[in-house]
């Protein structure tokens, strides 16, 4: 027998409306439907995940990574993935010290992904290196049904954990935050991340709050700045710096786990240095003008433009991402002497090149 949902009338006492399951009094006679003024709708969706045991990654084996690279994504001529590349990067990251990579985020471009790419580098990523890194697929949306779809996809080919994003542009408020949030967290083990300056609304800790009771919360990636971190920090959350600038003292100052780097693509050993060796306020002043070069155009144009310079990417962008101008790509190279050439990814000699050296694909 169908189940309706039909409004109590409440209205003389109260402002607002409840809402109970009745059952028609015969379900052979016609019912006129009236859509009700406001109504929930349970969710009746049933996750999609297994609870096999065999190579299944749990919360608090994510909670204990220091150092986790956004990896980036390189290109070959048509704007394909370059696999070869990819994978290059990616046993750099795990013979330096990299303990965890995130597929298709900000700094991978998975914005600039169909969803079929996103899944299929997620799957590349596990069947390749998954057991050797920590593989956490950026399967977050601003839909909360793309969001539920792609996370279910993800684990399903293996990936280890999650990373998740408020919901942007389109923002919602605090209370449909936490139910975005809830409707993924069943999944598997999820990493939330909080930046601002692209979403353009806060998570406040309210909201963390509210799901860090789930087992699959593994923690925040935090960009709001060292009094954020150590909020969660000291109530037992896990925490990963997501500014590279910060990460240092975050980390030694004020409890956070590590970070989540986009400047590890560059220089894995240094930055593993930095989280696992103890304070070094030397090593990181001799790293921020390497930091602070990256992040003097919204990421990923800094990273991609190095990686070109360094020799082990095709100097291929899908637009709207262009390189950095000729002056910055001088500067690039003096960072790498000064920072010494040895301490980079690769083994080819830092080059500047030219405007006309670089590709940029509009249609992919």
């Amino acid at each position: 027998m169908a189940v309706l949902y039909q409004q109590i009338s409440a209205y003389k006492s109260s402002s607002s409306s409840v809402f109970q399951f009745v059952r028609p009094q015969n379900p052979k006679r016609s019912t006129r439907w009236t859509t009700p003024s406001s109504a929930i709708v349970p969710n009746f969706h049933l996750p999609m995940r297994s609870f096999e045991n065999k190579n299944r990654t749990f919360t608090d084996d994510i909670k204990s990574l220091r150092l986790i690279t956004a990896i980036k994504t390189p290109y070959l001529p048509d704007g394909r993935f370059d696999l070869e590349a990819y994978d290059a990067l990616v046993n750099m990251q795990i013979e330096d010290g990299a303990e965890g990579v995130i597929v298709g985020g900000t700094t991978g471009e998975g914005q600039l992904m169909s969803w079929d790419e996103h899944i299929m580098l997620i799957g590349h990523t596990i069947n390749c290196f998954g057991s050797s890194i920590k593989v956490i697929g950026n399967t977050g949306s601003n839909s909360t049904r793309e969001a539920v779809h792609a996370t279910e996809q993800g684990f399903a080919v293996g990936m280890h954990a999650a990373l998740h994003i408020n919901p942007y542009y389109g923002k919602t408020s605090l209370e449909g935050m936490v139910a975005h949030f809830q409707s993924v967290l069943p999944m598997g083990p999820s990493i939330i991340y909080n930046v601002p300056s692209r979403t353009g609304q806060d998570i406040p800790p309210r909201v963390i709050y509210s799901i860090a009771e789930s087992t699959n919360f593994a923690g925040i990636k935090e960009c709001v700045g060292h009094d954020r971190v150590k909020e969660y920090t000291k109530n037992g959350i896990s925490v990963w710096s997501g500014n590279d600038d910060e990460c240092h003292d975050s980390r030694w100052d004020h409890g956070a786990t590590g970070v989540i780097s986009v400047t590890s693509n560059l220089v894995p050993s240094l930055m593993r240095e930095l989280l696992f060796q103890g304070k070094n306020p030397s090593l990181n002043k001799k790293l921020l003008p390497l930091i602070n070069w990256l992040f003097c155009e919204p990421n990923p144009i800094g990273i991609n433009t190095a990686l070109a310079q360094l020799g082990v990417i095709r100097p291929i962008f899908r637009l709207p991402y262009v390189p950095l101008p000729l002056a910055k790509r001088v500067e690039f190279v003096n960072i790498v002497k000064e920072i010494g050439r040895e301490n980079f990814i690769g083994d080819k000699d830092v080059q500047v090149l030219e405007d006309d050296d670089f590709l940029l694909v509009g249609r992919y």
